[in-house]
């Protein structure tokens, strides 16, 4: 998984640099090594979800990353903001329904598409909310748990709210509850 996540930063380095300007590095090395990581994929033999991923492994890999960024508290944030938000859940995730079946691998890629809906394609947040959100009474609230403060959520989902600026989305945020993408309104 190092390997490809490394021959996906050199791409996108590469990628940046020609975008901005600069020179890009020769893509050899990162084409030559983009096809090893292949046989590596099948590796989790015992029942693991990420060899039945197969392609998506490193789609997956990268979304998990994502939704467990590392986040902290800033100075100088207000006591509140107003918060949207889209909760995808997966099976045995917190207060998760037992009609819920969906692994966490596909539950981070369901918040993923739903996340590039609203981001790439301009798609209507209350829309996604009905279409993507398994929170209860969510579709009819269009997602809002209106003003929190940091002690009112869990500590991911609060380093996420409270670092983002008005009318500004998260990203993938992954808490006990499954994965979120976060609207700040207020």
């Amino acid at each position: 998984m190092k390997t490809t996540r490394s021959v996906l930063v050199s791409l996108f380095a590469a990628a940046l640099l020609a975008a901005c300007g600069g020179a890009a590095p020769e893509p050899k090395a990162p084409v030559e090594k983009a096809p090893e990581p292949a046989p590596e994929a099948p590796k989790p033999e015992a029942g693991g979800e990420a060899a039945a991923a197969g392609p998506d492994a490193e789609k997956v890999a990268l979304c998990i990353a994502t939704a467990n960024a590392k986040r902290a508290k800033f100075s100088g944030e207000p006591p509140k903001v107003t918060v949207r938000h889209i909760l995808v859940k997966y099976k045995g995730a917190k207060n998760a329904d037992a009609s819920i079946t969906r692994s966490r691998e596909e539950a981070c890629l369901r918040a993923l598409e739903a996340r590039d809906k609203l981001a790439k394609e301009g798609a209507d947040f209350d829309e996604m909310v009905k279409q993507y959100s398994e929170e209860p009474g969510a579709a009819s609230r269009g997602g809002s748990i209106g003003a929190v403060e940091r002690a009112d959520v869990v500590k991911p989902f609060a380093d996420a709210a409270f670092e983002l600026s008005v009318n500004q989305m998260s990203d993938v945020v992954e808490t006990d509850f499954g994965f979120h993408l976060i609207f700040r309104t207020e």
